[in-house]
């Protein structure tokens, strides 16, 4: 079976060949660390870390490399800071802490590398100044604009491939006052002057005066020095594909004649609350951290990203929580059932594979997982005796970056007793082998214990009445 996986550049579902299969090497844009990560950032870290999981079980865990970025110096940056009276350095050091303990909550894996832009400087100001060099780029030397210094994007003749946008369009639809310095409305910024309120450590020293970088060519710059020119698998968020990732592929083909910078573009899909689009102005805006607060699990969180296929648009509600917590419940109590199983690394089922193979396809494979986990709780009907099929959905849930707790924890967070989950794996027994009459007492000494039991698809529900 051959991983295949859609290309945004040329919008086709392509068979995946790494140039080194010995080195499959994959980048994706990180955070902006000035706040909280929102759970559109969090969708993306966990679309690209099922694909780094991917391509290690491909490929071995040694021959991939996954390089995200920190972008530690921005404007957004500099406003937080100075709105929170504080340094620079003091909220990036913060706010990568928590994005760190955020993702680790939903199950990502560490990337490979994590560059932080700031470490990058001089290799951003090498590659802006070969793109001098080429002709593809010009530094404003007089008038206040001076220190400024921009992308030419007329000099790249395959401008706009990715996102589909012409050169003329941008003109045409420009709604603001194109800044005089630039020779065309399109040309974007490589570096830009310090201003007198900026926060000394965001200010560097350069050719073209003290500044700091613009947000493309940090991009740029980190994975040519950790992955090369030419590499495999460049990620990110739908709404970077223009212009940030436009200006990635236009900067770094034109500093090195020749590249073709990534070979395949996967981008996911934006993340809506409640059917509407996510913002602060509409009060929706939802960072992962308020989940965990409101005692809404990591899992739950991830389950909910893995329901809907990585391209399509996820829509966030009560509903696709609620489904999410149900379905992890009846693995947890398989999980509970072969406690005494080691679940160690291990070939993952065909079926799941196909499924992973046809463009990461989450929710064909959680269908697959669906019908294994219905096959077992009915062999299971009166004792658990499958262990190989338990080893198969339980690795691939392992594999997926769930089932991260032991069932006695899982359960315990939740506040229901072990007797009444006893009771209700019985009567669950029960109904399966079709004795409802002992299926119906249990489910009312449940009851009359105070608390209510739901069957689903997966098995029960229960809550505290």
């Amino acid at each position: 079976m051959t991983l295949h996986l859609y290309n945004s550049l040329t919008r086709k579902n392509e068979a995946f060949a790494p140039i080194d299969p010995k080195q499959v090497r994959l980048y994706a844009c990180g955070p902006t660390v000035y706040d909280r990560a929102h759970i559109g950032n969090a969708r993306a870290v966990v679309v690209y870390d099922v694909l780094f999981r991917l391509l290690r079980q491909i490929y071995g865990d040694n021959h991939v490399t996954y390089v995200r970025n920190i972008t530690d110096v921005d404007d957004k940056i500099n406003a937080a800071a100075t709105q929170n009276g504080e340094t620079i350095q003091a909220l990036t050091t913060r706010v990568t802490g928590w994005f760190h303990a955020d993702m680790e909550a939903i199950g990502a894996l560490p990337p490979t590398h994590e560059p932080r832009a700031t470490q990058y400087i001089p290799q951003m100001q090498d590659m802006i100044q070969k793109l001098i060099d080429q002709g593809a780029a010009y530094a404003v030397t007089e008038g206040p604009d001076t220190g400024h210094v921009l992308f030419a994007v007329e000099k790249c003749d395959h401008y706009g491939e990715l996102s589909g946008r012409k050169l003329d369009e941008l003109v045409a639809g420009a709604r603001v006052a194109v800044e005089s310095y630039k020779r065309h409305p399109g040309d974007f910024v490589l570096w830009k002057p310090a201003a007198q309120t900026d926060d000394p450590s965001s200010i560097f020293d350069s050719p073209w005066g003290k500044g700091r970088p613009g947000w493309h060519i940090e991009c740029s710059a980190m994975s040519h020095t950790l992955l090369g020119e030419n590499f495999d698998l460049h990620g990110g968020g739908a709404d970077l594909k223009f212009p940030h990732h436009e200006n990635e592929i236009a900067q770094s083909t034109c500093a090195y004649p020749g590249s073709h910078f990534a070979t395949t573009w996967v981008h996911n899909g934006f993340v809506t609350v409640a059917g509407e689009k996510m913002s602060k102005s509409l009060g929706n805006f939802t960072t992962v951290r308020q989940l965990l607060d409101q005692g809404i699990k990591g899992e739950v969180i991830r389950l909910v990203f893995l329901g809907t296929h990585y391209r399509k648009p996820l829509d966030w509600n009560e509903k696709s929580i609620a489904d999410a917590k149900a379905m992890l419940d009846g693995w947890y109590r398989i999980l509970a059932r072969y406690a005494s199983l080691t679940i160690g690394s291990q070939p993952l089922p065909e079926t799941i594979m196909q499924a992973m193979n046809n463009d990461m396809n989450l929710p064909e494979t959680l269908a697959a997982i669906s019908a294994m986990t219905k096959e077992l709780n009915s062999l299971d009907a009166n004792t658990p005796s499958n262990p190989e099929k338990a080893l198969a959905l339980l690795g691939t849930l392992q594999w997926l970056g769930l089932l991260n707790e032991s069932a006695d924890t899982w359960f315990g967070t939740n506040a229901i007793p072990a007797e009444i989950i006893e009771m209700a794996e019985k009567r669950l027994a029960a109904k399966r082998s079709k004795d409802f009459a002992a299926a119906d007492k249990l489910r009312a000494d449940i009851t009359a214990l105070g608390y209510s039991l739901e069957d689903t698809r997966e098995g029960y529900n229960i809550h505290k009445i």
